[in-house]
């Protein structure tokens, strides 16, 4: 029997590898912290040149250290909103930052609104030009840190996805989302099944809050399972990142590149070159 073409379709959308998005086996996604943006309690006025002239000085840094790819985040917009509570004025300064990101950038670029904003996400990823984003809750249920209990949004993403002719946009998926808890009954093994199911490009791991690292045996786990390329979320450092690369497959890393690691700080060079330096040993580069 023949392929179907409707599956061949849906099959060809998908990342056949890291590789074949940042052009390296074990990528390294740097953050780009956003400080707080227009609405927020962090918020101190002022319009955007400050946002942007920070974001701007550590996506130079993370680039001139070596990193594979970049993520911009409204990481300091806390307390955080769910969903499609995001504002509007938060949404279109993260869209301006996104895409003054990548017109500097030679390496893909995504972006990560929290919590599971991805109605956003797509929104910024189609005005800035972007390569993927980073869904939180991709398929199944689970309480946020605010109180919020949120689901999965893959049948609105991908439908809308489809609708805006943005299909060439990757879905870097969470699974067991740190900042939340899952529904009851909901393992690390079935919400893997699940997101993959629901066509994720990539699976993310992560600790429990940010900057935290998942135990190893929990990235192990996850690479039992997965068919879909792992990457790790949350708490690398340059000094644990080779154990996390013998089962994950790339990492997304914003804290500990920062100065002292501490995350509301600039980025940190010389802490960049040395996280890069552990990862091209363990790709076997100098």
């Amino acid at each position: 029997m023949g392929s179907v073409a409707w599956k061949d379709r849906l099959d060809s959308l998908r990342l056949p590898s890291l590789a074949e998005m940042f052009g390296v086996d074990k990528p390294i996604i740097g953050m780009v912290h956003l400080w707080p943006l227009p609405g927020s309690p962090g918020y101190t006025g002022g319009g955007m040149k400050s946002i942007l002239d920070h974001a701007v000085r550590d996506a130079e840094a993370l680039l001139e250290g070596g990193v594979d790819g970049l993520i911009v985040e409204n990481m300091w917009d806390l307390p955080y909103y769910v969903g499609d509570e995001v504002s509007v004025e938060a949404i279109t300064a993260q869209a301006v930052a996104a895409r003054t990101i990548a017109d500097l950038a030679d390496v893909p670029v995504g972006v990560n609104v929290i919590h599971n904003g991805w109605r956003a996400e797509l929104a910024i990823a189609i005005a800035a030009g972007l390569d993927f984003i980073r869904v939180c809750i991709l398929t199944g249920a689970r309480l946020w840190d605010t109180g919020d209990l949120d689901r999965g949004c893959a049948a609105d993403l991908l439908r809308r996805r489809k609708e805006l002719g943005a299909e060439q946009i990757k879905l870097f998926a969470d699974v067991d989302k740190k900042h939340s808890v899952p529904f009851p009954g909901l393992d690390l093994e079935t919400h893997i099944e699940w997101t993959e199911f629901y066509r994720a490009d990539a699976l993310i791991i992560s600790g429990r809050m940010t900057g935290d690292a998942p135990p190893l045996e929990k990235v192990r786990r996850a690479k039992a399972v997965a068919t879909r390329p792992i990457l790790m979320g949350s708490g690398t450092t340059a000094d644990n990142i080779a154990e996390f690369l013998a089962f994950a497959d790339g990492a997304i890393v914003g804290s500990s590149l920062k100065v002292g690691g501490i995350a509301e700080n600039p980025v940190d060079i010389a802490r960049v070159r040395r996280y890069m330096a552990a990862v091209r040993e363990v790709r076997g580069q100098k």
